[in-house]
């Protein structure tokens, strides 16, 4: 009976140590999981916004070099460009640029975000011709006519690929916003799982105990048994 009854303990010890052992591994994979889905949301928000913010900067800062340099060729007399001379570089600056959005579109894109940059590169090439048409008639038009022509379409152009520029910059803010969240809520799961860690090392510790403690008593009671 006793030695039914020992066996009996230790198959419940046993199998209550297996089921704690098996959350422990179970608690690990989570937290793997969790740490892996952490490093890909600092790696988005790096990569997939912090990034594009800066070439959207670096997009609007190159527009607003080229605007400069056709509103010199318009109103201004001195240090003036020849129209190749400009063309030139208007076109260096649109391949630059080219460049940048290349960049952007190889990023995740959410879906405001892809309308938004088609509608931007809609609205460059637009001012890509109108930059080409100004240049084909610097030399048929009197200044008044050009200059004409330049207010009549230019702010609208610049306003128009500004608000665009505006709106994706929104996005990287939103967005970014979402993945700082997420990765919050991440860190605070990790955190659970190292409290339950913790919690089932002070089980098996107890556990531990537990039996060192049974075995004790039980080698006492045998001691006084094989004495009597």
């Amino acid at each position: 009976m006793k030695f039914a009854y020992s066996l009996k303990q230790k198959s419940k010890i046993a199998l209550l140590l297996f089921l704690i052992m098996t959350c422990t591994i179970l608690i690990r994979v989570l937290e793997d999981r969790s740490i892996k889905n952490m490093e890909k949301a600092f790696s988005s928000l790096y990569n997939d916004r912090l990034v594009p913010a800066t070439d959207i900067f670096y997009i609007s800062e190159k527009l607003y070099t080229k605007r400069f340099l056709l509103e010199t060729f318009i109103y201004s007399d001195k240090n003036k460009l020849d129209p190749k001379e400009l063309n030139d570089k208007l076109r260096t600056y649109d391949s630059q640029i080219d460049t940048l959005l290349a960049k952007y579109e190889k990023t995740f894109l959410v879906k405001n975000e892809k309308n938004h940059l088609t509608d931007l590169k809609v609205k460059l090439l637009e001012n890509k011709v109108f930059e080409k048409n100004i240049l084909l008639n610097a030399n048929a038009f009197d200044k008044a006519s050009l200059r004409k022509m330049y207010d009549n379409y230019s702010e609208q152009s610049f306003v128009g690929i500004s608000n665009l520029l505006s709106q994706l910059t929104k996005i990287q803010t939103v967005v970014g916003q979402e993945l700082q969240k997420e990765s919050q809520n991440i860190i605070k799961g990790t955190n659970l799982y190292s409290t339950l860690q913790l919690i089932l090392a002070i089980l098996i510790g107890i556990l531990i105990v537990s039996i060192v403690f049974a075995s004790n008593v039980m080698n006492i009671r045998n001691e006084k048994y094989n004495l009597n």
